[in-house]
C-alpha cells in the first residue's frame, strides 16, 4: 500500500539549492581533552546550530547547500569563510559587514567549547555579543534572487538565530515568509538557550517570537524543554521537572503541538538520557501528519567523544530521509544514525560519510573495516 507523502518538494531540476540555512557561523575554539581555563592551545573549527545542518547535508548527504549569514570583514571572518568553503557550503549569501578595528560595533562570534568526560559535563562559553549576524537586516539578503530566480527546495533556521537580536527575529520571519511564498519547505529547530534569550526579553519573548515563526514551519524539531519553553505547551500528565520525558508523554506533547499548529507536516526530536558526559542512551522519535509516529533504533549506553552538534546532525539526517525517501521511518533512522556518528568525532560538524550512515541504519557494528 502506497504511503501518503510527508512533504511536497520542488523538483531538484528547478532549484540551484537543495538546502539553505539561515543562522550565525562562529569560530569554535576547542581545548581537546583539556579545560578552557587551563588551555595553552585550541583547535579551531566552525559551527552554528543552523549552519551545521546545511554543512551536514552537503558533506555527508551530498546535497547542494548554502548559508545566509553575516561576518565581519576581517581575518577571523575570512578564516570562518574558509571553513565554510571546505564544508562544501555556498558562500554567495554571506553579508560582509565592515569591521571597525576593535569589534566594538561589529565582530565575529567565538565559541569556546570543552567536550566533557565522565562525570564532568561539556561546557560552552560563547563570546558573541555585537556580532555581524545580529545586525543583519533584509537589505543584506537578496530574497527575490535566492527564492524566485535561483530556487531553494528546503530552508532551515531556528531559535538560536531568532534569539540573537530584534533584527534577527524580524529577518527570520521575512526570510521564512519569502520561502513559504516560493513553495520552499521550511524546517525550524527550537533550540532553546536561556542565556541567549536573557537579553532579548527572556522566556516570555522567546514564546512570543517562536509562536509567531511557528506559523511558517513545515517540519518542527525540538526536545521536551524546547516545546515547553518556546511554545508554552502544557500537556496533561507530563511532569515539567523531568529531565527526560517517557516516550508516551512526548507523543502526547507532539499531538498537542500538531493540534495547535495544523501547518506542521512533521515533528521530530532526539531522545537522550545522559548517564555521563561520554555515555548517553540515544534514540529519536518523529511524527508526520500522513504517516503517524516512528521511533529510531534504541542505542543504549552510546559512547560519545563530543556531543556538541549531535542534534544538528540528527536534523540533517532527518531532512535527508524526508528529501530522498519521503518516509518518516527512514527519516528518523537516518537522523538518529547520523547524530550518533557525529558525536564520535570532535567539532560541531559531522565527519561521517553517507556510506557509514547507511551501514549504521542497516544495523552494522563497529568492527574494523580493512
Amino acid at each position: 500500500m502506497h504511503k501518503e507523502s510527508v512533504i511536497t518538494l520542488k523538483p531538484r531540476s528547478a532549484c540551484d539549492f537543495d538546502i539553505v540555512s539561515l543562522g550565525e557561523v562562529m569560530l569554535r575554539l576547542d581545548p581537546g581533552e583539556g579545560r578552557i581555563r587551563t588551555a595553552r592551545q585550541f583547535t579551531a573549527w566552525e559551527g552554528g546550530g543552523e549552519y551545521n545542518v546545511s554543512r551536514g547535508l552537503s558533506r555527508c548527504f551530498e546535497k547542494r547547500a548554502a548559508v545566509i549569514t553575516a561576518l565581519a570583514d576581517n581575518e577571523i571572518g575570512r578564516l570562518i569563510e574558509n571553513f565554510i568553503l571546505a564544508g562544501g557550503v555556498d558562500t554567495s549569501y554571506i553579508a560582509w559587514l565592515p569591521y571597525d578595528g576593535i569589534g566594538k560595533q561589529i565582530r565575529n562570534g567565538l565559541n569556546f567549547t570543552e567536550r566533557g568526560f565522565g562525570l564532568r559535563g561539556a561546557v560552552g562559553v560563547s563570546d558573541r555579543g555585537h556580532t555581524a549576524v545580529s545586525k543583519m537586516t533584509l537589505e543584506d539578503v537578496n530574497l527575490e534572487e535566492l527564492f524566485e530566480k535561483r530556487g531553494v527546495r528546503w530552508l532551515h533556521t531556528g531559535g538560536i538565530f531568532a534569539s540573537l537580536s530584534t533584527e534577527t527575529a524580524l529577518l527570520a520571519e521575512q526570510v521564512m515568509a519569502a520561502a513559504k511564498a516560493s513553495g520552499t519547505v521550511i524546517s525550524y529547530d527550537l533550540n532553546y538557550r536561556p542565556s541567549l534569550w536573557q537579553a532579548q526579553g527572556g522566556q516570555h519573548q522567546a514564546q512570543e517570537i517562536n509562536n509567531r515563526l511557528a506559523q511558517y514551519v513545515d517540519v518542527m524539531i525540538g526536545n521536551e524543554e524546547d516545546f515547553t519553553a518556546c511554545l508554552d505547551l502544557k500537556v496533561e500528565g507530563v511532569d515539567e521537572n523531568l529531565t527526560t520525558l517517557p516516550v508516551d508523554s512526548f507523543k502526547r506533547m507532539i499531538v498537542t503541538a500538531a493540534e495547535r499548529y495544523p501547518n506542521f507536516k512533521a515533528i521530530a526530536t532526539t531522545l537522550r538520557t545522559v548517564r555521563t558526559a561520554t555515555r548517553n542512551d540515544w534514540s529519536a522519535i518523529a511524527w508526520s501528519k500522513t504517516q503517524g509516529f516512528a521511533q529510531a533504533t534504541d542505542r543504549p549506553d552510546l559512547e560519545i567523544l563530543d556531543r556538541v552538534g549531535g542534534g544538528d546532525s540528527f536534523a540533517s539526517g532527518l531532512i535527508y530521509g524526508l528529501m530522498d525517501f519521503d518516509d518518516i521511518n527512514s527519516a528518523v533512522e537516518f537522523g538518529a544514525a547520523h547524530g550518533a556518528l557525529a558525536m564520535t568525532t570532535p567539532g560541531d560538524t559531522s565527519m561521517a560519510t553517507l556510506a557509514e550512515v547507511k551501514r549504521l541504519v542497516a544495523g552494522s557494528s563497529a568492527r574494523v573495516r580493512r
